[in-house]
């Protein structure tokens, strides 16, 4: 188990961004790596901050963007265990998305309130 521990903070212009802990001593930075379909990203940067911890930045590759579901895996390097797991979702894969469906009947209650609030109206 590691002794690092690994907080979203948030996701902009393609770029996923962490902040990292170590119970205990602070030592040196910690190797990172993160996977997509079992190939290793590049470009991750592992960033000293002023509280003793470091900040995480991975850059999400073009390649990765697109119809489906996408997960990154972020690992420690020497040790394998998983930090933490961020993910990408996008075209189709989403109509069945609990998220879409709430969207949806958002919408239908949107119309729903708007058709009442004229019925109401034309009703005086």
């Amino acid at each position: 188990m590691s002794d690092l521990t690994l907080t979203k903070t948030r996701m902009k212009e393609g770029v996923w961004e962490g902040l990292l802990r170590r119970d205990g001593e602070d030592g040196a930075p910690p190797q990172i790596v993160v996977t997509l379909d079992e190939q290793t990203i590049p470009g991750i940067e592992v960033i000293p901050d002023q509280q003793g911890g470091w900040g995480l930045r991975v850059p999400v590759p073009l390649e990765a963007i697109g119809d489906g579901v996408q997960t990154f895996l972020i690992r420690e390097k020497d040790t394998a265990d998983k930090l933490g797991a961020f993910t990408l979702i996008a075209g189709e894969a989403i109509e069945d998305d609990i998220r879409a469906e709430m969207d949806l009947l958002r919408a239908e209650l949107d119309m729903l309130k708007r058709a009442f609030r004229r019925h109401c109206l034309e009703s005086m």
